[in-house]
């Protein structure tokens, strides 16, 4: 009969102590951030390394990349795709193709259209009380003597990006700045593509491993 009050005891204190959540982080952005979520992937590599520390278990990491998007896309869809999933902390990388597809397509962003559209996406995660971190393009091109194309526009957005990170008090991952400073040290023959990414743009096995230890710097 003892066992029997002590074991009920015990289930009844243990019914009052709260419970962990786990933090749930929302990776948010173009088909970088899609392919980030497949194997090999650089979330899946930051699920990996959390596995190894041992702090895998206060985490729940997901994916919400759509290939072609620009930040006015993210701005149409964040309802479905992000704030149904009650997300804590939301990781915004977008902004290459707000660039690139200027040249591609024609249907890149205007600087003020960038501006608003992303201003906006960051009020409606924070009138929710969600975390925000923001990533600057990382690269289009890898060539590390000015001569990729888009240089120019693509340093313009990453500047918009830390302005409205210090403005809005976000995280940044500051990628461009990473990428353009790995790649002055392992880039010697001054490739277009192959140090960090297949084809300009999207990431290799090495850039999903960078990527992945840049955001972890932050993050945890």
């Amino acid at each position: 009969m003892k066992i029997t009050i002590a074991l009920f005891s015990t289930l009844l204190l243990l019914s009052f102590m709260p419970v962990q959540q786990k933090k749930r982080i929302v990776f948010f952005g173009d088909s970088i951030t899609q392919a980030g979520a497949n194997k090999g992937g650089y979330i899946q590599r930051i699920d990996s390394m959390l596995k190894s520390s041992g702090k895998s278990a206060g985490y729940e990491l997901m994916g919400a990349g759509i290939g072609g998007n620009k930040i006015y896309d993210l701005y149409l869809r964040m309802e479905e795709d992000v704030l149904a999933k009650n997300p804590d902390i939301v990781v915004i990388w977008v902004g290459v193709n707000d660039v690139w597809h200027k040249r591609t397509s024609g249907t890149g962003t205007d600087p003020d259209k960038f501006l608003r559209f992303y201003n906006a996406v960051i009020k409606k995660l924070r009138d929710k009380n969600i975390k925000v971190v923001l990533c600057t393009p990382a690269a289009i091109g890898e060539k590390t003597d000015f001569t990729n194309e888009l240089d120019g526009d693509l340093n313009k957005y990453a500047s918009f990006i830390r302005d409205l990170a210090k403005k809005n008090d976000c995280g940044l991952i500051d990628l461009r700045k990473s990428f353009l400073d790995y790649n002055l040290k392992h880039n010697s023959e001054n490739k277009e593509s192959g140090i960090l990414t297949t084809d300009r743009v999207h990431l290799n096995e090495k850039g999903n491993q960078f990527v992945a230890e840049e955001m972890m710097k932050v993050l945890f």
